[in-house]
């Protein structure tokens, strides 16, 4: 009857504002575990001698340094060589063109909130037929994430770095090929590359609360990744186009 019916939505409604305030509680108080787990692996590592935390922040610059450096060789090197070799547009115009989408997966760290404008710049801007970018797109959010990739790669070496543990060629090529798999199976949504980094780390059989040494610049390597992953998605819609479609870049 509509009275039990009312009835049972308004249960359903009070629950979700539980759960909604257990979450802004659990948002409120992430920062402070956040910190506490980064401390409590500081002083795994440097004990207490102080002298040894610069070199462990100086570490951290330079990992942030290293997995920028990489993202911005595929964006701004590979990417146009392949649009270069494989399509007859302009480099210059796919970047002008994709700019709004690799804005918003700047703020939201997200490939599938920005896949509608994604969608939209590639068909709107660079005439990219409905029929490739509607299938390319949507599967490139999922499967195709070569800034998390390359992202779990240097951070797993940089994790067995911190602890020490060398790692021989072997093992390393273990963390690439568990490091593309793992990108694979990530979910296009923000900090989805930290939870898949978990299954590289075990694969080197690396300690996972190294995890812990990282969290504090995820977010902003988060950012940059996944711009990344969403022009590598336009870049192989424009290919594909090409092959398949027809391109007006």
């Amino acid at each position: 009857s509509p009275e039990k019916g009312a009835k049972a939505a308004a249960v359903f409604d009070a629950l979700n504002d539980i759960i909604l305030k257990i979450v802004n509680m659990i948002m409120y108080t992430a920062p402070l575990g956040v910190f506490a787990l980064i401390a409590g692996m500081i002083t795994d590592i440097a004990g207490s001698d102080g002298s040894a935390l610069l070199p462990l922040f100086s570490a951290l610059g330079w990992y942030m340094i290293t997995v920028l450096a990489g993202l911005m060789i595929l964006v701004f090197i590979i990417y146009p060589l392949l649009l270069s070799l494989l399509t007859p547009g302009k480099v210059r115009t796919f970047f002008r063109s994709v700019y709004p989408a690799q804005l918003l997966a700047f703020s939201t760290s997200s490939s599938a909130a920005t896949l509608p404008l994604t969608m939209k710049c590639c068909e709107e801007n660079l005439k990219i037929s409905p029929s490739v970018s509607r299938f390319v797109l949507p599967v490139g959010a999922t499967v195709n994430m070569d800034g998390t990739c390359l992202y779990q790669s240097v951070a797993t070496i940089f994790i067995a770095q911190a602890f020490g543990i060398s790692l021989d060629i072997s093992t390393q090529l273990t963390i690439i090929f568990t490091a593309t798999m793992a990108s694979i199976g990530s979910a296009a949504v923000p900090g989805a590359g930290m939870i898949m980094l978990v299954l590289v780390l075990q694969s080197a059989g690396l300690p996972v609360q190294g995890i812990s040494l990282i969290l504090a610049v995820d977010r902003i390597l988060d950012m940059f990744r996944t711009v990344v992953n969403i022009t590598s998605d336009s870049v192989v819609a424009t290919i594909l186009d090409r092959k398949f479609g027809k391109t007006g870049v």
